[in-house]
């Protein structure tokens, strides 16, 4: 598939448009600061300007862009207490999910989140930062799946997409990716021995780990 967004037939343009639009921000592709120009969107995209107008707005709402006066649309820059709020969020929920996944995944879950861990080992041998945190994000979502409240499943997809273009920057500059394979190592561990305050402890230090390097690279 191309940039053509046509291709999507099962959704209102507008929302794929949206949907383009915001990964290409969460991905990093477009900055922030960067101006976005509904022509050259629209052309790229392969759309009118009318759909992108009003994606734009609906990003706009998400506070991933900005209308600045006489100077149109930009990409939102993300305040130090913005992503300070973000990453308390993520803690507080990851903690619940751990601590519940405990107690509640099942056999054919245990195999899913041994074989994600295995993926992520080979996901960070490419290097790819792109492809090491879509494979971070597959492991960690077996977890909130196995925890079974899908409101704060989607909590938590969302704040972890509002992540995603600084966890993208900070991953470049890691050379050994042990330390976060061994995490995961041990978080099944304790997950698959039903160890609640153990697992609740480690993905505590996982996060806190990425936080580090997150604010290392921001400042």
């Amino acid at each position: 598939m191309g940039n053509d967004v046509k291709d999507d037939a099962f959704l209102p343009l507008r929302d794929v448009v949206f949907n383009r639009i915001r990964d290409d921000i969460l991905h990093g592709k477009l900055q922030p600061g960067e101006r976005l120009m509904e022509i050259a969107l629209a052309d790229r995209l392969g759309v009118s300007r009318t759909p992108v107008r009003e994606a734009i707005r609906m990003l706009e709402q998400e506070g991933l862009v900005v209308m600045l006066p006489r100077r149109g649309a930009h990409v939102a820059y993300v305040t130090e207490k913005q992503l300070e709020d973000v990453l308390e969020a993520r803690k507080t929920l990851e903690t619940f999910t751990v601590n519940a996944a405990c107690s509640r995944i099942t056999k054919e879950q245990m195999k899913k989140l041994v074989a994600a861990n295995e993926d992520f080992r080979n996901a960070c041998k490419t290097g790819d930062p792109a492809t090491i945190a879509e494979a971070d994000l597959i492991f960690h979502n077996i977890i909130i799946e196995a925890a079974g409240n899908k409101k704060i499943g989607e909590t938590l997809y969302n704040l972890k997409e509002q992540m995603f273009r600084y966890q993208y920057e900070y991953l470049k500059g890691i050379e050994d990716f042990s330390y976060l394979i061994r995490e995961h190592e041990l978080l099944i561990e304790a997950i698959g021995a039903a160890q609640s305050d153990r697992a609740v402890k480690i993905i505590r230090l996982h996060i806190d780990n990425q936080t580090l390097e997150i604010y290392k690279h921001i400042s």
